[in-house]
This record gives structure tokens, C-alpha cells and sequence, in this order.
């Protein structure tokens, strides 16, 4: 990670779970973090609780919900004025929602599952991408993706999330194409883990003592990990499973 210190690095979705472990990992790595959130309070709190000075003052807090352009281009326009630009993009802002398909006035949970895990990564990976060709960086996006986005588990409760997350693993491979014929060396890397313990698991699959879970912190290494190869490396997909998982 040495040639990643003082570059800068957006979360998006950094106000808790996955999203605040993967916050606080760059920016000990020694990165300038940009952690985009709707509960950007959150994103604060967790840099005043850090016991580094240092690292607190690497660490920023912009309000951005992602399901909405304009918010996505207010906050790239702040990086790009007070930062520079942006070098690595870690889209892991999602949302789930337990609504069946075919369920009557279920339109309004279908789309903001889709503005968020589909568009909001697409919209944001846009903007980092322009501000790194911009520069002349060979920077990096990652996607926080899911297991689910390569099979479908017997979950009703899932609904259209396996459907956002088969998009992004489609996605992936789409940016790799556009970048490399852009005549860029960015890299893309699709992250997939299994259940991971985080508020957005559902309760019945939170009181089941017996599931195997990985803790955010995992993933946060996950990322770390493939940001850190060199640059020759790309870690086009990386699956994440807790020892013990059986579905």
C-alpha cells in the first residue's frame, strides 16, 4: 500500500458495517479518505473516535446519497476542489429490501434497491473514472458485490437484491472492457463476500446461532489486499465465504 499514502480514496456507503471497517483501513493504510454517506453524522463520529490524530485528519465526511445524480456529482465536485480527484473508488453503498416481485405497490423498494446497488455504482465509478483519466492515474474502483451475485440462494427475503448484484458482477467485467479500450491501466475489482454481520442481514438469518458469519473487518482486508497489488495485478474477482457456510 506504500504507493497509495496521501492518495485519495472514496467510500461511498462508509456510515456503518462494511463501509465504516473499510474507512478506517485505507485511511490507517495512510490514505486521504472521502467516506460519502446519508447519515454523514455517522461518518464523523466515527473519525472523532479514532485516537490518531493523524489519521483524523485524513479522513472526510460528505453527505451523498447515491441513488441520487446530483448528489453524486455535488460530492465528486468537492473532492475534485479540495482534494484533487479521486485515485481509488470502493463502491460499497447497498441497499435490501424484503418486498416480494410480483407484491402489489411494491415499485418505490424496487427502485431503490436498483438506484442504489445498480445506478449509484455505475454513476459514481463514472465520475472516478473521469477524474482519473483526467490525471493520468492508473487508479483503482472496486465494487463490494456478494455471493449472491453468482448463484441465487432459496431466500425469498432477498428478492431483487441477487438480481443488483448480478448486475454489478456483469458491470465489472463491462468496466474492464471500457477501461482497457480507453487505453487506461485503471483497474476493477468485484468483491464478493458471503454473509457478512451487518445490520443489513436479515433477523431471522441474525438469530440463527449456527450461520457461519464474516465480520466487516474481513472485507475490509479483502479490499486493502486487492488495492495493494502491484500494479501488474489485477484482482478481477475475489469470493469471501465464512468457514462453515453450507448454502
Amino acid at each position: 500500500m506504500d504507493r497509495w499514502a496521501g492518495k485519495v480514496a472514496v467510500v461511498t456507503g462508509a456510515s456503518s458495517g462494511i463501509g465504516a471497517a473499510i474507512v478506517k483501513s485505507l485511511a490507517n493504510a495512510g490514505m486521504v479518505v472521502v467516506g460519502l454517506a446519508r447519515r454523514v453524522e455517522r461518518v464523523e463520529a466515527l473519525r472523532n473516535g479514532l485516537k490518531d490524530q493523524a489519521i483524523r485528519k485524513r479522513l472526510h465526511a460528505v453527505k451523498c446519497d447515491v441513488s441520487k445524480e446530483e448528489d453524486i456529482l455535488r460530492a465528486f465536485r468537492w473532492i475534485e476542489e479540495k482534494l484533487g480527484g479521486v485515485d481509488v473508488l470502493v463502491n460499497n453503498a447497498g441497499v435490501l429490501r424484503d418486498v416480494k416481485l410480483v407484491a402489489p405497490g411494491n415499485t418505490g423498494d424496487l427502485r431503490e434497491v436498483i438506484d442504489t446497488n445498480v445506478m449509484g455504482l455505475i454513476l459514481c465509478s463514472r465520475e472516478a473514472f473521469q477524474s482519473m483519466k483526467k490525471r493520468s492515474v492508473d487508479g483503482h474502483i472496486v465494487h463490494i458485490n456478494s455471493v449472491v451475485g453468482h448463484y441465487i440462494p432459496n431466500l425469498p427475503v432477498l428478492s431483487i437484491y441477487p438480481a443488483s448484484k448480478y448486475a454489478v458482477t456483469a458491470l465489472t467485467e463491462t468496466m474492464r472492457r471500457e477501461f482497457l479500450a480507453e487505453g487506461t491501466k485503471i483497474k476493477v475489482t468485484s468483491i464478493s463476500p458471503g454473509v457478512v454481520k451487518t445490520d443489513m442481514v436479515p433477523n431471522e438469518m441474525q438469530k440463527d446461532q449456527d450461520l457461519p458469519m464474516l465480520e466487516a473487518e474481513d472485507v475490509a482486508a479483502a479490499v486493502v489486499y486487492a488495492v495493494g497489488t502491484p500494479p501488474r495485478v489485477q484482482i478481477h474477482e475475489l469470493t469471501i465465504r465464512p468457514v462453515g457456510e453450507n448454502f
